[in-house]
């Protein structure tokens, strides 16, 4: 079975974590491997509703950036991914902390994926789980440096 290269995956995680939108919302991808993403985030105010709990959205966010990067690493180098579903239920409040995403890939397609995506309080709750189908686009690829999946 292949194995992703380190250096790729190394400059896959910097690349992402220093793009605006996770950078916005605090939100690190912390693991990527074949079929798995991890991604946490540290809780502040401004992941809050109105109530005082974390908004939906940002559970909805990182149930959606887990299932991708779940998938990402079967999908050819320069293709990309969009979601084109998302089915997620909220499952227990949280007010602070941190949360982690795990991604699953289940199965990953040519043109179709679907992935599954459990988050997790601090103390290894449960607070919302969701699945996810994405859609590959043909040469739509994240532009890297010289390093390959397989090759650097």
């Amino acid at each position: 079975m292949l194995s992703p290269n380190p250096a790729y995956i190394r400059e896959l995680i910097e690349l992402v974590n220093l793009s605006p939108f996770p950078n916005h919302l605090s939100m690190k991808l912390e693991n990527i491997d074949l079929y798995t993403a991890t991604i946490k985030l540290s809780l502040d105010n401004c992941h809050l509703q109105p109530f005082g709990i974390v908004h939906g959205g940002v559970l909805a966010t990182l149930i959606d950036t887990a299932t991708f990067w779940a998938v990402f690493l079967k999908i050819p180098e320069n293709a990309g991914l969009v979601n084109i579903d998302l089915k997620l239920n909220y499952l227990r409040p949280v007010i602070n902390g941190q949360l982690k995403a795990e991604g699953v890939a289940i199965k990953s397609g040519k043109s179709i994926s679907y992935a599954e995506a459990k988050v997790f309080n601090e103390a290894g709750e449960l607070v919302a789980h969701g699945t996810s189908t994405l859609m590959t686009l043909q040469e739509k690829g994240i532009k890297m440096s010289n390093c390959k999946f397989l090759t650097c």
